[in-house]
């Protein structure tokens, strides 16, 4: 499974989230593609995306995140030890969102949700300092982000594989041009290839 976890004010309906889910579908594995929607509750979401991880065994789980979701994929890889891509990840959101408390819009939706002051404890609650097995985390950065210093991704994943990208901004645009990078780290292949034998009748 590789589970996509969006970014603060985002939805599943991403542009990231819906090129990769489309990219899967076209490799036959759309099956393999999850996306919730997360709760504004930094501890809700937690709880939301360790449930979901738990439908897979790790070693065929990847995880994607974005912005806040990469806070969160990197929390839940070091639980489980699985492999994830970060995109633009965020470092330290319990001090960055204090200025964006209170109703905020849904990016790609109608919807709104309440930023509470204590969801930057329940954040500060989820901080991975250090990463360990860094061969297991794809950091994905642009130099030309505009919420995140991309030098404090590189820096905080430093020994892990990176893709620093010229130029570009926080959404990643031309995000495209690198989804097969991703999916291949995530072991999308290996799913296929697993997923035919089984088609073949030879499970």
């Amino acid at each position: 499974m590789i589970l996509y976890l969006h970014g603060f004010r985002s939805s599943p309906q991403s542009r990231k989230a819906l090129l990769l889910k489309a990219a899967l579908e076209q490799r036959g594995l759309g099956a393999e593609f999850a996306c919730p929607q997360l709760p504004a509750s930094p501890r809700a979401a937690a709880e939301l995306v360790a449930a979901t991880a738990a439908l897979d065994a790790p070693e065929r789980l990847a995880l994607i995140g974005s912005s806040l979701g990469g806070y969160y994929a990197t929390w839940l890889a070091e639980r489980l030890g699985c492999r994830a891509v970060l995109l633009n990840p965020a470092i330290r959101p319990y001090d960055d969102l204090r200025a964006h408390l209170g109703q905020q819009p849904v990016y790609f939706s109608h919807a709104s949700i309440d930023m509470r002051p204590e969801y930057l404890d329940e954040l500060l609650a989820l901080q991975t300092p250090v990463i360990t097995r860094p061969e297991r985390y794809l950091l994905v950065a642009t130099t030309g982000d505009e919420v995140i210093d991309y030098r404090t991704m590189v820096q905080k994943y430093k020994h892990a594989h990176q893709r620093v990208i010229e130029g570009s901004d926080h959404q990643i645009t031309g995000f495209e041009a690198y989804v097969d990078e991703v999916l291949a780290f995530c072991g999308a292949n290996a799913v296929r290839q697993a997923s035919k034998t089984v088609a073949g009748g030879k499970s």
